[in-house]
């Protein structure tokens, strides 16, 4: 995973800080992805519809024959 630095205001670290102990969050990362994710109205899983009804491809799933 790329990390990067920003800057912040101390109040808005200390805002962080609180929302990170608040929510039991690991990082300040995981803090922000919760409130991106709750604002932008983005679900955790994008995928979560199709989950365990997806199989693993099998050699007699191809449409065509390549021999």
């Amino acid at each position: 995973m790329e990390k990067t630095t920003i800057q912040i205001k101390r109040r808005n670290l200390s805002l962080l800080d609180a929302m990170k102990k608040r929510t039991g969050a690991k990082s300040y990362d995981e803090v922000i992805e919760r409130i991106l994710q709750e604002e932008l109205k983005i679900p955790a899983d994008l995928f979560g519809v199709d989950r365990g009804r997806i199989t693993k491809f099998r050699e007699e799933d191809r449409l065509e024959d390549r021999d």
